[in-house]
């Protein structure tokens, strides 16, 4: 198992206890929906992290995950907004002493509209499809859509954001 598998693991594993030990009864959770990590692969930058979807029965995060087990150096809470693929999105620190610091950014939550497993995990392979890295970084950093813009393909400005 690579060091990105073994990490990958251990964060479905982290929420899977989650749901256990904290959600249950919760009415958010989907009951049926299960903790899937989904395309994670190594960021195309220097930067020893790996990026995917997280599924969950009450959310699907893009999220950042370090190679290695990282202290949190302060960022739990704290928005950073990072190249994910072709495009820009604002994460949130988070930390567990097991699973150590990462980054996640919400698409969905509550998971209420899907209603079955095959349904989240065509969603989150559609959403690394269309982030898929690119070969050289772009010359100026883009404008940080808004998730749901995104995943309808509008842009901020198809929006009546203005630039």
């Amino acid at each position: 198992m690579t060091a990105m598998e073994h990490r990958v693991a251990a964060l479905v594993a982290f929420y899977r206890q989650v749901e256990t030990e904290r959600m249950q009864g919760i009415p958010i959770l989907n009951p049926a929906l299960s903790v899937e990590a989904v395309g994670f692969r190594k960021t195309t930058d220097d930067e020893a992290v790996a990026e995917g979807v997280l599924i969950t029965p009450w959310f699907m995060s893009l999220v950042r995950l370090p190679l290695a087990v990282i202290g949190h150096g302060g960022r739990v809470g704290r928005k950073q907004v990072h190249a994910f693929g072709t495009e820009r999105f604002e994460f949130i620190g988070a930390h567990d002493p097991v699973l150590g610091f990462h980054e996640s950014c919400a698409l969905f939550s509550p998971m209420n509209d899907f209603g079955h497993q095959a349904l989240a995990r065509e969603t989150a392979q559609e959403v690394m499809t269309a982030l898929k890295p690119v070969e050289t970084p772009p010359a100026a950093a883009p404008e940080v859509p808004p998730r749901r813009a995104f995943l309808f393909g509008r842009s901020g400005a198809s929006l009546g954001r203005s630039s």
